[in-house]
């Protein structure tokens, strides 16, 4: 696998400003269509956070923005989202961590187990090479693009395999947080079982916020959490999948890995998911004041829909098409196991 290249040198502010505002006219249009519904209809039937979404990604597919906006879409897309998750910790009420239950977290690391052989099986059978099932199941199961950039150097993966696979992934995660509010009449869940099952499903720790917003803050708080202990499996999954590798060959199966090498740690464990955790810890500690709490909702609230306006911004609806059709079948399949499984658990711990 070629090597990646060195990371750029962080961008200058007049470099970030183009990006940046192109982002905050979509999300202050996301705002202004959130209150006219409000007033339309005397609630929002669409978030904020999904209409950032929507409309990025319609602008997008009108417009491809050029050189100069990569930068700040790319920072909002990714260091302003983490910031954002990272003060959500402060949200978490410690009540609603006991309320899911001691068996949540051993039955997530089950979760992920059994959704990464179902993925891998279902990749298989359909004819994709060792490597590429591994990614989308990988994908799949723990954290999306995340975890399919950890994956590929340490099963060998090719440069082809990773971009098929984080290109469906990019559009499937932007649809399945569309749809998924949809499945709560459809399943009567509660706000608590659908932020377990959110949590369960969704690809990346940033989109959990859009998916579960129209349920309600219980479901944010219950959905980041499952999430992030979701994501924290990627760690040992990368671990074992390196000690499972044979010499010169992948963790798959498949030959030709000898440019193997194990993702760095920060990786494996992002700050924000550090700071996440340590937010969580003082919360529960009662030492952050409630004005604090307060000020922290509320800027993790603007720097979402900034963020998903770039994530919407990102998304080409044409990468489809370059992704494959067994890539796409067996991403599809897998995602729809892996919502079987995350039912199953609901159900088998009786989460109310």
């Amino acid at each position: 696998m070629p090597q990646l290249p060195a990371p750029s040198p962080c961008p200058s502010l007049p470099a970030l400003m183009p990006g940046v505002l192109l982002c905050s006219g979509v999300g202050l249009a996301a705002l202004a269509l959130q209150s006219l519904e409000e007033r339309l209809f005397g609630q929002a039937w669409l978030e904020a956070l999904v209409l950032a979404i929507l409309i990025g990604v319609a602008v997008r597919s009108a417009w491809t923005p050029g050189r100069r906006w990569a930068a700040g879409t790319d920072f909002s897309a990714k260091t302003l989202l983490e910031v954002a998750v990272m003060l959500l910790g402060a949200s978490i009420d410690p009540a609603t961590v006991l309320a899911a239950g001691p068996g949540l977290v051993a039955g997530i690391a089950g979760v992920v187990v059994l959704a990464l052989a179902v993925s891998y099986g279902i990749g298989r059978l359909l004819g994709l090479p060792p490597r590429m099932a591994m990614l989308v199941a990988c994908g799949n199961s723990i954290c999306g693009n995340s975890a399919i950039a950890a994956t590929a150097p340490v099963i060998g993966a090719d440069g082809d395999d990773v971009a098929a696979a984080i290109a469906f992934t990019a559009v499937l995660g932007v649809l399945v947080v569309l749809g998924l509010p949809l499945l709560v009449p459809l399943l009567g869940l509660s706000a608590m079982q659908y932020g377990v099952f959110a949590g369960l499903t969704v690809y990346a720790v940033p989109q959990i916020l859009a998916a579960t917003a129209p349920i309600g803050a219980l479901s944010v708080q219950v959905g980041t959490l499952v999430k992030l202990l979701r994501v924290l499996m990627l760690g040992p999954v990368v671990v074992a999948l390196a000690l499972m590798a044979k010499p010169g060959g992948d963790a798959g199966g498949g030959a030709g890995g000898s440019g193997r090498s194990r993702p760095p740690l920060r990786r494996l464990v992002p700050w924000f998911i550090l700071g996440f955790l340590a937010l969580a810890g003082l919360r529960a500690a009662g030492v952050i004041p409630e004005a604090a709490l307060t000020a922290s909702r509320t800027a993790a609230g603007v720097l979402t829909v900034l963020s998903m306006a770039a994530l919407g911004l990102g998304v080409d609806v044409r990468m489809l098409s370059r992704a494959g059709l067994r890539v796409t079948a067996a991403a599809v399949l897998s995602l729809a196991a892996l919502g079987v499984i995350g039912l199953g658990l609901i159900r088998l711990l009786g989460i109310m």
